[in-house]
């Protein structure tokens, strides 16, 4: 039996692993990566106590103590919602869990050597998802000598219902108070799975970078991280945020009828968590998308209980607050056609003035400034019509326009304010391997070359979905490329090009430098998408005035 404490003394004959953390004692298992190396696994950690009645909507608590050996051979639950890819309802209220996997040092070889950690926030709009490792299994990262740790936290109205009364201690957020609290057990905890929690890496992808990005807008999470990277999302993003009526909105749905936010809280805590989640997915699918998320990010009172995020995202940044961290962010070449996909469901929306001005802009719809704007985005884009448009004619311009709108202007514009507001490094990226990897496309029935939403996630992740590419593939040559390049950030701060340009050079004021990742070359170039990018600043330029609290 393997027993980890300041030193690992193991028989190799014994697959068991015993650790002992801050709470009690955890059984995980060793076992080997798709290339045959050894590492150890311990799934289903409790990070916080369920959340479960009264503790419903609130901020988590810390894990109780358990007695006896807890098995940790398995994950535990993700939380209820909607699975993403079969629409069922899957997981448990109780899921407020996460997985840690090291790399296996034998007894008295480099025992005192600690590991890079990277911490994975999974995407999945704030509404679905888990870090399950049939879609974020560690072999990758693993073989780079990291120690991974994946996490739930709580989704929907679940994760981010937010009233109005600040003393209730319900201002929203929790999901992201989740990831705080995973990241205090990281800091007290990791040390016995040999990581370094003073070399902690946060990356997540879509909603999951939005959350990353919202952790280093907080002052609440100082010193738990030290680099972060941002995959096709930030809290500038239009599809970040969420809005305090959803709440009440929720409640009608279930037949609350009364403003009393103490009357409200206490009669949503009763509701069955699964009648909870549908009416919460029906207020989430009657909005449209360029418009404010029913159930993400808030901007919290001050007078609330412990806030995590105070002011717009956007000031924060521009005043300088915040943890300066070295940073990768970046996007995917086609990150928006799944939108134009799902506005085929909702034609009468297609490329209308509604899905192209962005909300944070802060312009009422039909206003002379809205449509100022709308029109100013049609002619750039080449829209031609009026409010109708056929949309497999224009769905080629949709992708472009939604790709840029929804994803690429913001996190270029978070890029460029980070790298005038601190003195740590931020690279930037434009992701587009085109590859079998790209399953996301297959999912969505996307024909066009380039890499849409997610289609990112397994170069840097095994999943169950489809077997480990061949040795000599393409595939398989670009995983290491990638792995490389965000293992050896997570490791040092800053990534190294494998060939090519010698160095991935980050983003300067007064040039905006970032790297290329095609299948035929990793290029380091300057000005991504240029024309757009300048056209969208200056539309946000224009619109300063109108840019506030939402």
């Amino acid at each position: 039996m393997l027993s980890l404490h300041k030193t690992v003394n193991m028989n190799v004959n014994d697959k068991t692993v015993i650790i002992e953390v801050a709470k009690g004692k955890l059984k995980g298992y060793k076992t080997v990566t798709l290339l045959g190396r050894d590492y150890l696994s311990f799934q289903g950690i409790p990070y916080a106590k369920p959340p479960l009645g009264e503790l419903r909507f609130k901020a988590p608590e810390p894990v109780e103590k358990w007695n006896g050996i807890r098995d940790a051979t398995k994950e535990g639950s993700e939380c209820y919602a909607k699975s993403i890819f079969t629409n069922a309802m899957v997981g448990s209220e109780d899921c407020l869990y996460l997985n840690v996997y090291s790399p296996y040092v034998k007894d008295n070889v480099r025992t005192k050597r600690l590991f890079p950690v990277m911490f994975w926030i999974h995407g999945g709009g704030f509404v679905r998802g888990s870090g399950g490792s049939d879609l974020y299994g560690p072999d990758y990262f693993v073989e780079k000598d990291i120690v991974l740790v994946t996490i739930n936290y709580r989704l929907g109205p679940l994760g981010f219902l937010a009233l109005s009364d600040p003393s209730l201690g319900v201002t929203g957020n929790v999901a992201l108070k989740d990831m705080v609290m995973a990241l205090k057990w990281v800091q007290i905890n990791i040390k016995k799975f040999r990581g370094d929690p003073k070399n902690i890496t946060i990356f997540g992808e879509s909603s999951g970078s939005v959350a990353v990005h919202s952790l280093i807008l907080s002052s609440k999470t100082k010193g738990l991280f030290h680099k972060a990277i941002m995959q096709s999302g930030c809290a500038l993003n239009c599809f970040s945020r969420g809005r305090l009526a959803s709440t009440y909105e929720l409640a009608h749905k279930l037949g609350i009828q009364c403003n009393n936010d103490t009357v409200i809280l206490s009669e949503l805590q009763k509701v069955p968590v699964k009648e909870l989640v549908k009416a919460g997915h029906k207020v989430w699918d009657s909005f449209l998308i360029s418009h404010v998320r029913p159930f993400s990010l808030v901007i919290e009172p001050e007078n609330s209980i412990n806030p995590l995020i105070t002011e717009e995202p956007l000031e924060i940044i521009n005043s300088g607050r915040y943890n300066k961290v070295p940073m990768i962010i970046g996007y995917n070449s086609k990150d928006g056609v799944f939108i134009s996909k799902y506005m085929q469901l909702y034609p009468q929306y297609f490329l209308t003035d509604g899905t192209l001005v962005p909300h944070t802009m802060n312009l009422r719809m039909g206003s002379p400034g809205y449509d100022k704007v709308a029109l100013e985005i049609k002619k750039m884009y080449g829209v031609q019509g009026g409010e109708s448009l056929n949309v497999d004619e224009h769905m080629e311009i949709a992708n472009q326009i939604y790709t840029h709108n929804y994803f690429a202007v913001d996190t270029w514009r978070a890029a460029l304010l980070h790298s005038k507001n601190s003195h740590q490094p931020v690279y930037f990226y434009k992701f587009d391997l085109d590859t079998t990897l790209n399953i996301m496309k297959d999912f969505y029935g996307i024909k066009t070359k380039g890499a849409t939403h997610a289609d990112d996630l397994f170069y840097f992740f095994t999943t169950q979905l489809m077997p480990r590419p061949d040795s000599d593939s393409i595939e398989n040559g670009l995983i290491e490329k990638v792995t490389t390049l965000w293992s050896n950030f997570a490791k040092n701060g800053y990534p190294h090009r494998p060939g090519g340009c010698e160095n991935w050079t980050a983003v300067k004021p007064n040039k905006f430098n970032y790297l290329l990742l095609k299948n035929d070359s990793f290029k380091c170039l300057v000005d991504p998408d240029k024309k757009y990018m300048e056209f969208w600043h200056k539309l946000y330029k224009e619109n300063e005035r109108h840019i506030s609290k939402l």
